[in-house]
């Protein structure tokens, strides 16, 4: 099977994190998922993610309650808790969540911790396929520094592919489309997890369903691309991302660099969009239940780099919240037809924070024009800085205006923070 196959565009979709952090209930997902069938899936968003700590019945936020117990089968594999997940009683795990989403024509995606629960270590508890049991393929040096639920697995032991197999064939019997794997693709720390992350994509592979293969978090080093490229769909470029200006300037940065491995099954991962209600259970990012401090310039520039650099899209907030601007941000067609179908996204120039990107598809070229500065400012370019023949006229997308460009150049007026976007004939 070619993994590449299982994302030939950037995925889309929602993640319950930035709103519900590790406490979401089925309740809240199942509402969510109506809400993007119903507002969101014509114009392709399609997966709907759990993320962290679906297995902990006490979750009451972002912040992770430290050694308590887990809900876990036989075999090691932990499995939804019952009290949030209510159709996940006598067994049958995120089954019956999992037929409700397809029902809607969208796509599932669960979160989980690289590695095997500590407390399948300490039980020593049986591996499913195996003689071997939890004790015998944990490394328990390896340790993720800011949640206590797992131990990392020495690939190097006999029963550690049985054992992701295990997880992965269980996966696909609840009809899972997408897996975001946590504490695997840091170049900080403990590293990246390069051995682990081959067992997996084995186990996905024999599984004998398509299964998207997301690594978290950031950032993922870039002297590792070629192997990241080999096993996963998607690798986070970066931390965990929030509402707050200087991550977003941060990351022009992080797009240059990571640019020229964007290809089709292969998408280095901005994170989340932090976009309308958000921190609702979530305390992390320095805020609390509140919509996105972004002003809307700033969103612009947020969507307008994602999107031109085909970064995945994960919504992070709360949809049944959506405002119409939020909204439109979500449903811009024309926007998100360059986000799927362009190719060869590149920087044009960077000078004293004035940036510009194009990519084209077939039919179009584009131009992104940001203004990271703090003061409004004049952002061009030329027609010989892009290497086209000549500039006319072109369409800015998020305004959807028509315009006419002088001089063979585009020229804008740009507010501090704020950006352009412009197609014009290729």
């Amino acid at each position: 099977m070619n993994h590449r196959l299982s994302a030939v565009t950037p995925p889309m979709g929602w993640n319950s994190w930035d709103c519900y952090g590790a406490a979401v209930t089925e309740k809240e997902v199942r509402g969510n998922a109506l809400y993007m069938a119903e507002h969101l899936k014509t114009y392709g968003w399609e997966y709907v993610v759990v993320d962290i700590q679906w297995y902990e019945p006490g979750a009451v936020s972002s912040l992770y309650r430290p050694f308590v117990p887990l809900e876990m089968d036989e075999y090691s594999r932990l499995i939804p808790a019952e009290n949030r997940f209510p159709s996940a009683m006598n067994g049958k795990g995120f089954k019956e969540l999992g037929d409700f989403i397809h029902s809607l024509g969208l796509k599932f995606g669960i979160h989980i911790m690289r590695g095997i629960p500590r407390q399948a270590v300490h039980n020593n508890t049986a591996i499913l396929g195996t003689s071997v049991r939890a004790r015998d393929i944990a490394h328990p040096n390896s340790i993720c520094p800011w949640n206590t639920d797992m131990y990392g697995v020495d690939a190097s032991k006999e029963g550690a592919q049985e054992y992701y197999n295990s997880l992965f064939n269980l996966y696909a019997e609840w009809g899972v489309d997408f897996i975001k794997v946590d504490d695997i693709a840091d170049s900080r720390l403990y590293g990246i997890h390069i051995p682990e992350i081959e067992l997996i994509r084995k186990a996905i592979d024999q599984c004998g369903r398509n299964i998207v293969l997301s690594l978290s978090p950031g950032p993922a080093p870039v002297e590792h691309a070629e192997e990241l490229k080999a096993n996963a769909n998607m690798w986070r470029i970066t931390d965990d991302y929030w509402d707050r200006w200087e991550l977003l300037y941060d990351m022009f940065e992080r797009c240059e660099k990571w640019s020229e491995h964007v290809g089709s099954g292969n998408w280095p991962d901005c994170d989340m969009l932090p976009l309308g209600h958000i921190g609702i259970r979530s305390v992390d990012g320095g805020g609390s239940d509140r919509w996105t401090r972004f002003t809307t310039d700033e969103q612009i520039t947020m969507m307008t780099l994602w999107c031109i650099f085909k970064s995945p899209l994960m919504f992070g907030g709360e949809l049944r919240d959506n405002d119409e601007w939020t909204l439109s941000l979500l449903t811009n067609r024309a926007v998100l037809d360059m986000h799927r179908n362009c190719y060869h996204s590149k920087l044009v120039y960077r000078k004293d924070d004035h940036i510009v990107w194009t990519t084209k598809d077939d039919s179009y070229r584009y131009v992104a024009l940001f203004n990271a500065t703090d003061e409004t400012a004049t952002i061009l370019v030329t027609a010989e800085q892009l290497d086209v023949i000549s500039i006319n006229e072109g369409t800015e997308l998020w305004t959807n205006q028509s315009l006419t460009f002088e001089n063979n150049r585009i020229e804008f007026k740009i507010q501090a923070h704020g950006a352009k976007l412009v197609r014009i004939s290729s």
